[in-house]
């Protein structure tokens, strides 16, 4: 298999699922998924609490177009870190039952990380009701759109294609998988970029995102990666779904501006009494709805 996009995501469920060494936490994961998003996002939508909920627009956004045609790029958010699962398992068989349990436990304990601040400030932005496109139909039903910073997409992108690299180096394959590596590197671009396009998020989100993984995952995603990851952002490499043309000088104040966003974050969190903190202090300071 030369692609991890070649791989099937319902082999990856039926080797998970049906294996005994896998099936515990990939349930475990399954279950982190659905708790910490999905059914908690829902509550807070239709049984109102005390949590704020923050407004996290900037008029940046504006600067960038509303572009339906790339929901493709951002509903593949799932199947792009359940494909890596097959493509280990198909590539490496048993070799890579310990590294995929890990990649699969460590995205649960990822949804999880990310619900900590969610359990204290929600947040939102203003999204255009689209629903000519049926998918947008599913996102606007399944999603009630409260949970904006840290971005779970931004966050889980990062996630899967550092641990992929992790998972191949521990392989001792990263000399032959330097294609696939730096093709999930693209595809995680990729993600990222596609919710400022279909108006699923803000810039604000993203710099606060990044943050977010060097926190959770120090040593996969270091403060050097970060800047790399910033510095490269609404890259027009044509690994990169090249959809949407934005006028260089935006691109350049976007990037600058998720830069500076993500290096203040940092230096917030360097002393801060938890890594959570400057997240929700950006988050109080910003109107409420």
């Amino acid at each position: 298999m030369k692609s991890v996009y070649h791989a099937s995501v319902a082999y990856a469920f039926r080797r998970t699922l049906g294996n005994q060494f896998l099936r515990p936490t990939t349930l475990r994961c399954i279950s982190s998924i659905f708790r910490n998003f999905f059914f908690s996002q829902s509550r807070h939508a239709f049984f109102p609490s005390r949590v704020p909920v923050s407004r996290v627009d900037h008029p940046l956004d504006r600067k960038l177009p509303f572009d339906p045609k790339w929901v493709n790029v951002y509903m593949d958010f799932t199947p792009y870190w359940i494909r890596v699962l097959a493509f280990l398992l198909w590539n490496y068989g048993s070799r890579s039952l310990c590294v995929v349990r890990e990649f699969i436990s460590s995205t649960g304990r990822l949804y999880t990380f990310a619900a900590t601040v969610y359990r204290k400030n929600l947040s939102t932005t203003d999204r255009p009701f689209y629903v000519a496109n049926p998918k947008f139909f599913t996102i606007h039903l399944t999603d009630p759109h409260l949970m904006c910073i840290p971005s779970l997409h931004v966050m889980v992108a990062i996630h899967t294609y550092t641990k992929f690299a992790a998972a191949i180096r521990s392989l001792n394959d990263a000399e032959n998988r330097a294609a696939q590596i730096e093709e999930m590197r693209q595809g995680a671009f990729a993600i990222c970029q596609s919710i400022l396009f279909v108006k699923q998020h803000s810039v604000n989100c993203i710099g606060a995102s990044v943050y977010a993984m060097t926190r959770f995952d120090p040593e996969l995603f270091p403060p050097d990666e970060a800047e790399a990851f910033c510095s490269r952002f609404l890259d027009t490499s044509p690994l990169v779904v090249p959809i949407t043309k934005v006028p260089k000088e935006i691109i350049a104040e976007v990037r600058a501006y998720i830069t500076d966003s993500y290096r203040h974050f940092r230096e917030e969190g360097k002393t801060a009494e938890s890594w959570d903190e400057p997240i929700l202090n950006f988050l109080r300071q910003l109107p409420q709805k």
